[in-house]
Parts: C-alpha cells; sequence; structure tokens
C-alpha cells in the first residue's frame, strides 16, 4: 500500500462521487492541476488503490430486478474446498457480490435475476450441484434503498 496525502484522499473521494469529471474538473475540486491529477490518478490504479472505474446499472432497465442475499454453507471448511468454491463465484455472472464470512455461514452472495424461475434454475446448476455445499438460505430483496461502492474516506 502507498501512503495518502491530503490530495490524494480528496482525489478518490471525487472520483467516487463522479468517476466521469475530467482531469481538468477533478484539479478544480482537490487544487491541483489537470496533469497532476492525471499523474496521481495512474499512481492510485497502479498501486491497486483504485481496483476499477465501473457504472451502477439499474437492474430493472436490463432485465434482472430480481435480487437476494444468499447465505451459503459449506460441507466442510477446508482450503481447498473454500478455494474452489470462491473461484466459481468469481465465475459466475448471476452473482454480483460475494463475501467470506465469519459467522452462521461462511458466504454470503448478492444475487440478481431476471424472475423467480430464473433464480431457481440458478438455484439447481449453482447450488444443488455442489457436493461441497451443506446448505443455503435466501433473503429476497424487496428495495434497493442504496447502491454504492463509495467508501467513506477521512481527509
Amino acid at each position: 500500500m502507498i501512503d495518502l496525502d491530503s490530495l490524494d484522499r480528496r482525489l478518490l473521494d471525487a472520483v467516487q462521487q463522479d468517476n466521469r469529471l475530467t482531469t481538468a474538473e477533478l484539479g478544480e475540486r482537490v487544487g491541483l492541476s489537470a496533469t497532476a491529477c492525471q499523474r496521481r490518478l495512474k499512481r492510485l490504479r497502479d498501486a491497486g488503490v483504485i481496483e476499477a472505474d465501473i457504472a451502477v446499472v439499474s437492474p430493472k432497465a436490463v432485465g434482472r430486478p430480481v435480487s437476494m442475499l444468499v447465505l451459503v454453507t459449506l460441507e466442510r471448511e477446508r482450503a481447498d474446498i473454500v478455494d474452489r468454491f470462491k473461484a466459481s463465484i468469481r465465475a459466475t455472472r448471476e452473482v454480483m457480490i460475494g463475501l467470506y464470512v465469519t459467522g452462521d455461514a461462511d458466504f454470503v452472495l448478492y444475487v440478481t435475476a431476471s424472475d423467480m424461475e430464473d433464480y431457481e434454475r440458478f438455484t439447481r446448476r449453482f447450488f444443488y450441484e455442489n457436493p461441497d455445499i451443506k446448505g443455503f438460505k435466501t433473503m429476497v430483496v424487496m428495495d434497493r434503498v442504496k447502491a454504492s461502492f463509495a467508501l467513506p474516506i477521512d481527509p
């Protein structure tokens, strides 16, 4: 990791709010030239501080209005099983977010589907056909109140 100064932090806060701002607009917000902003952004991306530049897309607009939180319990918590399940999460497009957690479940997944029949097909393929999964519990999302990856950044 790299040390972040106050300009880096302000720059990160600004791009989290709107990553379409030009480097000139960012410079005005944080007190740097466009060139200095561009150099800092490159350094932050190269160092892995900025992991991705993404757009938050409306699930309804693309035909995936049904979302679920799924608690997954593995048969055994061995390194090879955990690693295999992590790989399957990464390779599955319906899984938007996959978290390896402590507590009653081993993983929490955020999954989208076009409808409940689509989700049922997903569960058969992803959960029932996987012998490493002991069980799963689904919570259907009734309303997406907030969708953000913006981290609170102290100046």
